[in-house]
């Protein structure tokens, strides 16, 4: 496969900007997928999510060590959303294959319209921890919130993480800043799992995976530096803008493309 320097470069920004942002709130694919399609046209669909995934994995792993050294990290919330997005995640990508997406996108652009409406006008939404539900019951509810991000990452894919956040904080009552941290150690352990059928599958182009990783690493590192310097505020703007983006993605999916 020629790969031409140029390709790698670009790649590379991407990455770089990719980890920036999904650092601090999520929603990182919405930037390096698209990229990877339009620079390698040439790429197979599996290649393109098994490089980006591989591209991207270590970024998050270094975003979420930066948040582990500043925010204090509930593990068992973790252990339990990471079971129930990874049991979920299967059934949505079986799912997949049976129902087109076509049906589940428009919900999802509503949903999106939601979640960014509720967030606007909930100007103290996530600026502090407020729980919502008892202590003793967070790890029950982190299980609930994985089983519908990981059924929903399994079905249709971008925004995963940023929901994540949303989950948690709206729900549970934690701020932005540690729902965003959790979000990050779940993603690793999804992107983990899902990394061992990509590279036993040879999915993986890791002429181009590599650079782009360690580009992706640079900007998660920025990323979670910031959004620990700035707090909860910061990252719930961030987080609209996130959104918003999603938004647009989905408004093109249902009604141009």
């Amino acid at each position: 496969m020629d790969i031409s320097t140029l390709d790698i470069l670009f790649a590379c920004s991407a990455a770089l900007l990719a980890g920036f942002v999904d650092a601090i709130v999520g929603g990182g694919g919405l930037v390096q997928v698209p990229a990877l399609f339009i620079i390698f046209p040439e790429f197979k669909v599996p290649q393109i999510i098994g490089t980006n995934r591989f591209a991207s994995f270590m970024g998050t792993s270094v975003a979420a060590y930066q948040y582990a050294q500043k925010v204090e990290i509930p593990w068992k919330v973790i252990l339990a959303t990471g079971v129930g997005a990874g049991l979920a995640s299967y059934g949505g990508a079986l799912l997949s294959s049976q129902i087109s997406e076509a049906i589940l996108k428009p919900i999802v652009l509503v949903l999106m319209a939601g979640i960014a409406i509720y967030t606007f006008i909930k100007k103290d939404l996530g600026l502090e921890e407020n729980f919502k539900v008892p202590i003793t019951q967070i790890s029950i509810y982190g299980f609930i919130i994985g089983c519908c991000t990981g059924f929903y990452n399994g079905f249709v894919g971008p925004g995963t993480g940023s929901l994540l956040v949303f989950g948690f904080v709206s729900i549970v009552g934690f701020g932005f800043l540690k729902g965003s941290a959790i979000a990050k150690f779940v993603n690793v352990i999804a992107d983990v799992s899902s990394l061992i059928f990509f590279i036993s599958g040879g999915f993986v182009v890791f002429k181009v995976a590599f650079p782009m990783m360690f580009c992706n690493m640079i900007g998660s590192y920025a990323g979670s530096k910031l959004a620990i310097l700035k707090g909860n505020g910061f990252v719930r703007q961030f987080f609209l803008v996130v959104i918003a983006a999603l938004i647009l993605r989905f408004a093109y999916d249902v009604f141009i493309k």
